[in-house]
């Protein structure tokens, strides 16, 4: 063989391993100390736990089978997010629990939206007039580019969000800069927005409550049939209605859809607090905000079931973040005919003129659980995808994106309280392991060093280029997919030091036999690898299967340690053949290797040369002469 190429095939891999370390990843190429830290787990540097709390129409436990199924959808949005080894649990009858590391709260606290995406029509619009509110343009005021004739767009001249077919057929929704809710549908909620949904019989309940609490003002308000009405009774209606402010979001959830509309007192605040699942049904008329507008928005003609998958990219003619949505078959044909109802302005419910575009063509609104992502003029039927933009982040995108591809939870969650939790425990931990691992280490390169003496050396090498092809490996995997360092990977890691340890004994003292038989060590090298590699291959396989099987069939922290021990071991695989047999193919062609004091072979060697010196009997004296 010719060792150099394999030395030279794993000085590759280290250049490659460590220039995608040093030049990829966060923080500057100088800094060094950024560059070469893994990404810990929840129990080395503390994280966040959030608890959800099931919710039910008639207040009793939900069945399992939905809980389990939420966990499983909350769990793929966790990972979706690149954040690995998250404990995603079912606690009691109704809870589950989502454990991650580093400050992720903000994303965390979203994975439990419902994510119900609905296509409305958007009827009608007014402004709002909460106390908050941001005047922006109507769409009625502004004008757009019309479409050419062969599908593509050109660029839009108006401040409205409008949808238009691109080269690829495409729907665009963009949403209005000047919009004052917040840009993203992942956005963190309120306070307010942690009120327990309401439906069924508990929904019945507290509209009679709201209905006793408002008194004479609710049997006003049912006369009222337009937002206009309201205004031209002046002072005094605002004054008979102002109670309405007054009320929590979850109180407005529970109110006629047209009294959300109609009543100018109720504001957008309120209506973007709305508990989740507030307008989920998909056969009502239902009323949300886009751009400091309240809007009446027709029954839902597409859902979140017709998306066949969802994906985020960078636009770089936009310049923003995008969410990409594709339809089934039946999907596609209904979005199809959603946007020529809107584009004819046709249907059993016609868009009034306060809801058309400047090209006088009903709006879109985009709707996720109780927002509007985006109300975009159709200009164009479209037979084509959509695409979502709202002045995303990307983490803001890739949330969303996940909330729509894993699909929509089967029940409706109340957010508890996220809880920062303390590393102090596991740093103290994993401070202790790291002293035991290094003196167990310490102890066998010395134990190495005396019994193998220049075979130690070997070991100790090979110790030391595995342990940095771990390092660099945990680093990598820590920025893609997002692989964490806990405290059970880390046992993982110090188990495969036995591991390797064992394929060291298994070389060796074949390499003993080899030369008890007779053979020069030079000859034997050889022989033994042939000999010694398929008993080490077959052990490290069996450690690598029963690594994948824990891995797949456990969850938590034993899932990190399953992948750390399955790591290791094959990388202790590659040092093995790149660097263990050929380096002692060249201390074989060594005149140190030869000595028995040196090369840790000893009494071997020794027996091997006085078993080369046969006795020979001439003239009455004895002379010896090597074979």
């Amino acid at each position: 063989m010719h060792p150099s190429r394999y030395l030279a095939v794993l000085g590759g891999i280290f250049v490659v391993l460590y220039a995608l370390v040093f030049f990829t990843g966060p923080g500057s190429i100088g800094d060094v100390h950024q560059k070469l830290k893994p990404r810990l787990g929840l129990d080395l540097v503390g994280g966040t736990t959030l608890t959800l709390i099931a919710q039910t129409d008639d207040g009793k436990a939900p069945p399992k089978t939905s809980l389990e199924e939420a966990r499983n959808i909350i769990e793929q949005r966790v990972n979706g997010l690149g954040i690995a080894e998250p404990e995603v649990v079912t606690e009691g009858d109704q809870n589950i629990v989502v454990s991650v590391a580093g400050q992720n709260s903000d994303a965390i606290k979203q994975v439990g939206q419902p994510a119900q995406l609905r296509f409305r029509k958007v009827l009608n619009a007014t402004q709002d007039q909460g106390p908050k509110a941001s005047p922006t343009p109507k769409p009625s005021a502004s004008s757009s580019t019309k479409p050419k004739a062969s599908g593509s767009a050109k660029p839009s001249t108006s401040k409205t969000p409008s949808a238009k077919p691109s080269a690829s057929g495409s729907a665009k929704a963009s949403k209005s800069p000047s919009a004052s809710s917040t840009p993203s549908a992942a956005a963190s909620p309120t306070g307010d927005n942690n009120d327990v949904a309401v439906n069924g019989t508990a929904k019945k309940q507290l509209l009679a409550k709201v209905q006793k609490k408002l008194g004479a003002t609710y049997q006003l308000a049912q006369q009222v049939t337009s937002p206009d009405q309201v205004a031209q009774g002046g002072a005094q209606a605002e004054e008979a209605l102002k109670a309405f402010r007054k009320l929590s979001p979850a109180e407005v959830a529970v109110l006629p859809t047209t009294m959300q509309f109609n009543i100018p007192q109720i504001s957008c605040k309120q209506l973007d607090n709305r508990p989740a699942g507030s307008i989920d049904k998909a056969k009502e008329q239902v009323v949300s905000c886009d751009s400091g507008q309240k809007l009446l928005l027709d029954q839902a003609k597409v859902l979140g079931t017709d998306v066949k998958s969802a994906d985020y990219t960078y636009d770089n003619q936009q310049g923003g973040w995008k969410v990409t949505l594709s339809f089934k078959g039946k999907g596609q044909s209904k979005w199809t005919n959603l946007t020529k109802e809107a584009y004819d302005n046709s249907g059993k419910n016609k868009c009034e003129q306060a809801a058309l575009g400047a090209e006088g063509h009903c709006r879109v609104a985009i709707v996720l659980d109780t927002k509007v992502v985006s109300s975009p003029q159709i200009t164009s039927v479209i037979a084509g995808d959509a695409e979502i933009y709202g002045s995303f982040t990307q983490d803001q995108a890739t949330l969303l994106a996940n909330q729509l591809k894993f699909g929509a939870l089967p029940l409706t969650f109340h957010q508890g309280e996220a809880n920062q939790v303390s590393a102090s425990l596991g740093t103290s931990q994993l401070e202790a392991g790291l002293i035991a691992a290094a003196i167990g280490l310490l102890i066998v390169i010395l134990y190495s060093l005396f019994y193998y003496r220049l075979l130690g050396i070997v070991i100790f090498l090979s110790l030391v280029l595995s342990g940095l092809l771990v390092f660099a490996a945990l680093i990598l995997l820590g920025r893609n997919p997002g692989l964490t360092l806990t405290l059970a990977g880390f046992a993982g890691f110090v188990v495969s030091l036995g591991v390797a340890a064992d394929s060291f004994v298994i070389y060796f003292e074949r390499l003993k036999d080899e030369i008890r038989d007779g053979r020069s060590p030079r000859s034997a090298v050889p022989r033994a690898w042939a000999r010694a590699r398929r008993t080490i291959i077959s052990a490290n396989a069996i450690t690598v299967l029963c690594a994948a099987v824990l891995y797949f069939l456990s969850a938590g922290s034993v899932k990190g340690f399953a992948f750390a021990l399955g790591l290791a071991t094959i990388l202790d695989l590659i040092v093995v053949f790149l660097f263990r047999h050929p380096i002692m193919t060249l201390f074989a062609r060594s005149k140190a290797f030869l000595s028995p004091r040196v090369s840790g072979l000893g009494r071997v060697l020794e027996g091997h040369r006085s078993e080369e010196k046969p006795t020979r009997r001439r003239s009455g004296r004895t002379e010896t002469k090597e074979a």
